[in-house]
């Protein structure tokens, strides 16, 4: 088939590699020149594993790279891949993708035949419908279910991971409101998947679809702060969290993912999705308890580790490393790392901060400019009086003897990846 991808970050990209791995032919259409001109060279602007050699291997044969949305109307359906960031009071902002969506339209006004528009973006039922949808059928003069439809396909791709999750994912949720072409297109792009190996379908209305990432996400999300919260009880305790956990992952009906008890969740979806949903939810009337809940223990379980490490070093003036600033190991992200509340508070206690992370170096210091960053763990922890390993990096499992150039060794392990050893005063966050 022939696809459009508008929007080329994290989800855009590696839709289009991946699809265009699947032997469809593929335009990526961005509004930033830069990003479309490393796509025409085989060059990514993110970093995800697997995604560099697709990207490479395909650029300038079955993906293509433009600045101009009207290549949307040379193909048979157009991916809305465009972030929905979060405002102030956690709602969604749609403006980038309600401009997306009104491009398209435009494009697609003088095009003969049926057009499918897919929306990919992570964005609530409402504004699909009350927003989205009208936004293309002004840009276009056609109407929604006639010249042209609108399909809901949320992704499930875990920074890290995203390659092999859209290749062997768990389902593909279609959601059409039954429009049987939109259905064909979307059984045919996807087919090599869904026959080859054996990917299960669900196939529902728009407005279930969209709800269907978020309402994920929010589960996940709380899994992982109850299984924080139950943490920071066994650590009362002095009971080691995970080897209750690994009890509990035991009983089907619990599960054994997302039981790694922590710092917390960051990243692009379930900090802005939790928020998104609550927000949504008291707009409506509903008080969503458990998901603000969620959202609460998450968010205090960097004071946590603060504490921790308030318990044996007073910081101020002092060296503190921070390792780990991505949100999570194997991606650069930094949306909603956890190391940020660290750095604000080790600021706000008057440390002399010093970071490393194997990828995010840069993109922390365009936000934490008054801070040192040095380029490996090892010249992180020389000196330092304390340590905070805040993301779950493999290289921070063989830390050894760089511990001894501390000039106080206090380890303090938000993703239970330090040994402990004769010589360090070792604090686990939940353990």
């Amino acid at each position: 088939m022939n696809v459009s991808v508008v929007g080329s970050g994290y989800v855009g990209t590696t839709l289009s590699a991946c699809l265009a791995d699947l032997g469809h032919d593929v335009t990526a259409i961005d509004v930033d020149e830069e990003t479309v001109e490393r796509l025409d060279a085989g060059e990514t602007t993110i970093h995800q594993p697997g995604l560099d050699p697709l990207v490479s291997a395909y650029a300038g044969s079955r993906l293509k790279a433009t600045t101009d949305h009207a290549a949307a109307a040379d193909t048979d359906l157009t991916f809305l891949a465009v972030g929905t960031p979060a405002t102030e009071d956690g709602s969604i902002d749609p403006s980038g993708l309600l401009a997306a969506a009104e491009d398209v339209g435009e494009a697609i006004a003088d095009k003969d035949g049926y057009h499918l528009v897919v929306v990919k973006s992570t964005v609530l039922p409402d504004i699909i419908e009350d927003e989205l949808i009208p936004a293309i059928e002004r840009a276009s003069g056609k109407t929604d279910g006639e010249e042209f439809g609108v399909a809901v396909n949320p992704e499930f791709l875990r920074e890290g991971s995203a390659v092999d999750d859209f290749m062997d994912p768990d389902r593909i949720v279609i959601g059409t409101d039954g429009d049987p072409r939109a259905l064909q297109q979307l059984a045919e792009l996807y087919e090599p998947l869904i026959t080859d190996w054996d990917v299960p379908t669900v196939e529902t209305g728009r407005r279930e679809a969209a709800m269907i990432k978020y309402a994920s996400n929010a589960f996940l999300a709380a899994k992982v702060s109850l299984i924080n919260d139950l943490g920071n009880i066994c650590k009362e305790f002095g009971v080691d969290t995970y080897a209750v956990a690994d009890a509990m992952g035991m009983d089907d009906r619990i599960g054994e993912r997302f039981l790694n008890s922590g710092v917390g969740w960051g990243g692009s979806c379930f900090p802005k999705e939790t928020a998104a949903l609550a927000a949504a939810a008291r707009d409506n009337d509903y008080r969503p308890a458990m998901i603000e809940a969620a959202i609460e223990v998450n968010d205090g379980q960097p004071e946590r580790m603060l504490e921790l490490l308030d318990s044996h070093v007073d910081s101020e003036a002092k060296r503190i490393a921070v390792l780990g600033l991505a949100f999570k190991a194997g991606t650069d992200d930094i949306r909603g790392s956890r190391a940020k509340p660290i750095i604000e508070g080790l600021q706000n206690r008057g440390a002399d901060i010093v970071a490393y992370d194997p990828l995010a170096n840069e993109a922390m210091a365009e936000q934490y400019t008054d801070i040192e960053y040095v380029d490996s763990a090892a010249e992180a922890l020389d000196g330092a009086y304390g340590v905070a390993v805040v993301t779950d990096w493999p290289e921070f499992t063989d830390l050894y003897e760089e511990f001894d150039e501390m000039a106080d060794p206090v380890v303090v392990d938000g993703r239970r990846i330090i040994s402990r050893r004769d010589g360090l005063t070792y604090e686990g966050l939940t353990w």
